[in-house]
């Protein structure tokens, strides 16, 4: 005789399990493929070519410490007196300075201090003098980014910045590396 039991479904495990992650470990944002860029103006896309040829990339770290659960978390080192272009993100965002300092309008921020934007919400800052190291907490594992500077003037001003700042970048250590040798 042939058992015709209908088979039990397993039950799914849990959704959310202990998950450990640690930042030696951690993907760049650029190899974990969560950021994804979606301009298509002409002159935003010439800027921001202009900007990545000249090296815009040396100013900047990157990584992607967790992903899951529709949620992310990124650490961000931008490097002494970085041009960070007026842009926005399809995800809500709550920042959190580790080390440094960072003027956005007339806000003046340190270590401790941080931020919550709304998806959509376009901004910048001013990197300080010894640079900045910040988390992004962020509401989604995938999210865009789009540049607003609309003009190529806007794009020329960036691509001065970076010429002037990039010289400090070759020695430059993290803010919170800095301070614990001070």
């Amino acid at each position: 005789m042939t058992d015709t039991k209908t088979p039990v479904p397993e039950k799914p495990g849990p959704l959310k399990v202990l998950r450990i992650f640690r930042s030696k470990d951690a993907p760049s944002l650029d190899e974990a493929g969560h950021m994804a860029y979606v301009d298509d103006d002409p002159v935003i896309l010439a800027g921001a070519a202009k900007l990545g040829e000249a090296g815009i990339g040396d100013g900047a770290v990157l990584k992607c410490l967790f992903s899951g659960f529709g949620f992310s978390l990124h650490y961000v080192w931008f490097k002494p007196g970085y041009p960070l272009p007026l842009h926005s993100h399809d995800s809500d965002c709550l920042y959190y300075l580790i080390s440094g300092d960072i003027k956005m309008g007339t806000e003046e921020m340190a270590a401790g201090d941080g931020f919550f934007l709304p998806a959509g919400t376009p901004y910048t800052y001013t990197v300080g003098y010894d640079g900045v190291e910040l988390l992004e907490f962020r509401t989604q594992e995938d999210f865009d980014i789009r540049f607003k500077g609309k003009t190529e003037a806007y794009w020329e001003k960036m691509l001065e910045k970076l010429r002037a700042e990039q010289p400090k970048w070759k020695e430059a250590v993290p803010p919170v590396r800095a301070y614990r040798t001070a």
